[in-house]
């Protein structure tokens, strides 16, 4: 096979920002975050001197800067992915490289046979459609998601949207306005909709309000809740299997419903209506060849995301030292889902990090918070109307202010200050690793490096090269050096101790919606248990994981709900 089964999805703000020009000419596809103009241009302006190619500042003060600089860069990638790409061809040890790293064993004179049928790994982007200001950005009529939209729109890659964080009906509506995202003649989209969701439910709901304005989604691509990199977006109790499974069973139900509203809408805008296929991926937590054979055999998807092992990759990603340092050191217990994202969303961190010494700091020098420069979170309306963040020094200031003149107990008091002054700049934190990485300027930014990995890391414990780490992906061997459970078990494990955290002991004032939302929770997740534990066999499950699974069954069922009223 001469095409990848994989993907490296987007991870922080600069992580997997030159990701593609790293490994897309191996024909490997990454996600680049477009939430942070800032350090995008920062990027192009490095890879453009690094490569002698003439650069011109796109400054604040011009117009349209962010959907600018957004499309330079973009364009920049291209540029550099499609030269690398070339060379590959052009050189003996590039392109035995190439042929090692796909799956199964090629020579690399299959490679050059087939040369004309070969192209790059796609250049995908990623909006996360809640990150959405209005007005702050040079674009006076447009919000800060539809702006990285025209920046993505305007640019000459080939590639895929990846929208994640669930509906912006607005965001949605502006796709309509380009026409590189309708098929052509052929059936062809030049720029292709991927959405990241949770479930089938989401996945059918987005898909139609995209279908009814004509806007195929090429890709659902299902992110597992708690076992992933990033923000958190746990379920209500359903695991990843069954929600395959969802998906396993209703693909075809949903792709033909799907294409018949957009050939509606096709009609209607006297366009094409030709017939697609649309694919199914998974990403969070798999790290063994078996695991990805497994969702592919079992569940039928058509590839597979690998995020967090690849942060230890510096051919695919690009970390500082220290903060790569702190990664590799990150065992079972260090990595935990933390309340310090100011969007109110469980975020997957590290403890001891950077940015939690530089936080810690601050509120030791009394004065907590971060400075707010970029304002791509400050959603919170408490005190303004065009929004503060809550990681920021104002929000900060004014929130300790209030529970200052509040009758608290030392005890209560404390509770709420750390509530508080727990949140971090991720807008700066999540980008200023590249930036120290290759020594650019970030005066501009707080001096605190966030990282975001998911559980799954702490099974990696040192860097490893892209072909060590492809390699491990399709089995040609194994860089594992420490037990690992499966990724269902521990998947399974997190959403356990995550219904402890939200179950209280006691609660004399637990209403009857919270008491079922609890209830709710406890029945999918012991229906999910039944689902591992009644296809054991059919998913080379071995007998001490069908052993935890059954123990976790157990505890589960022994959280009485009737308790807490």
């Amino acid at each position: 096979m001469l095409t990848h089964q994989f993907h490296i999805p987007v991870m922080g703000i600069g992580y997997t920002l030159d990701t593609p020009i790293k490994v897309a000419k191996y024909g490997i596809s990454s996600v680049i975050s477009l939430v942070q103009d800032d350090v995008i241009e920062k990027a192009r302006m490095f890879y453009s001197r690094v490569n002698q190619i003439p650069y011109t500042e796109i400054k604040k003060s011009e117009p349209d800067y962010r959907s600018r600089r957004i499309t330079a860069y973009l364009n920049l990638t291209k540029v550099l992915v499609d030269k690398g790409f070339k060379e590959v061809f052009k050189s003996k040890t590039e392109l035995n490289k190439y042929a090692r790293l796909l799956p199964g064993y090629v020579r690399s004179q299959d490679i050059l046979d087939k040369k004309n049928q070969l192209k790059p790994g796609s250049i995908d982007v990623n909006i996360m459609t809640k990150l959405d200001r209005q007005g702050i950005h040079g674009e006076t009529d447009l919000s800060e998601a539809c702006s990285a939209l025209k920046g993505f729109a305007k640019s000459q890659i080939d590639g895929s949207l990846v929208l994640s964080a669930g509906i912006n009906p607005k965001l949605f509506a502006y796709i309509t306005e380009f026409e590189d995202f309708f098929p052509d003649k052929s059936g062809y989209i030049k720029k292709r909709i991927i959405l990241k969701v949770s479930d089938y439910r989401s996945a059918l709901i987005q898909g139609k309000m995209l279908a009814k304005r004509g806007i195929w989604v090429s890709e659902y691509r299902v992110e597992s809740g708690l076992n992933c990199g990033g923000h958190a977006f746990p379920t209500e109790g359903i695991l990843l299997g069954p929600i395959l499974q969802d998906f396993k069973q209703n693909r075809k139900k949903m792709n033909n419903e799907l294409l018949s509203l957009c050939h509606e809408a096709w009609k209607a805008q006297n366009k094409n209506t030709p017939v697609l296929i649309q694919k199914l991926t998974v990403q969070g937590g798999i790290g063994t060849a078996e695991e990805r054979e497994l969702l592919e055999s079992f569940y039928n998807v058509n590839g597979t995301g690998w995020g967090s092992p690849f942060l230890l990759v510096p051919e695919a990603t690009s970390i500082d030292n220290s903060t790569l340092d702190e990664l590799i050191a990150a065992g079972e217990d260090d990595i935990y889902t933390s309340d310090i994202s100011p969007l109110g969303v469980k975020f997957n961190t590290i403890k001891n990090n950077n940015a939690e010494k530089v936080r810690l700091q601050r509120i030791a020098q009394g004065k907590p918070g971060s400075p707010c420069i970029k304002k791509h979170v400050a959603l919170d309306k408490r005190y303004s109307d065009d929004g503060i963040c809550p990681a920021s020094v104002n929000f900060q200031k004014k929130r300790i202010e209030e529970i200052n003149s509040m009758d608290l107990t030392p005890n209560e008091y404390l509770e709420q200050f750390n509530k508080i002054t727990e949140k971090e700049c991720i807008c700066d934190g999540l980008a200023n690793s590249f930036l120290k990485k290759f020594n650019l300027d970030s005066k501009d930014n707080n001096d605190s490096i966030s990282v975001c990995p998911g559980p799954n890391l702490a099974y990696f414990d040192k860097t490893y090269s892209l072909e060590r780490m492809v390699g491990h992906i399709y089995g040609k061997s194994n860089i594992l050096t420490m037990r690992r459970p499966h990724m269902f078990l521990k998947e399974m494990s997190l959403y356990v101790n995550h219904l402890k955290e939200i179950t209280p002991k006691y609660s004399a004032e637990l209403s009857v919606k919270e008491l079922k939302k609890l209830e709710t929770f406890q029945s999918n997740l012991l229906n999910s248990i039944a689902h591992y534990l009644i296809n054991a066999e059919a998913m080379w499950l071995d007998k001490n994981t069908v052993k935890e699974i059954k123990k976790f069954r157990t505890e589960v069922e022994n959280i009485e709900m009737n308790e807490l009223v």
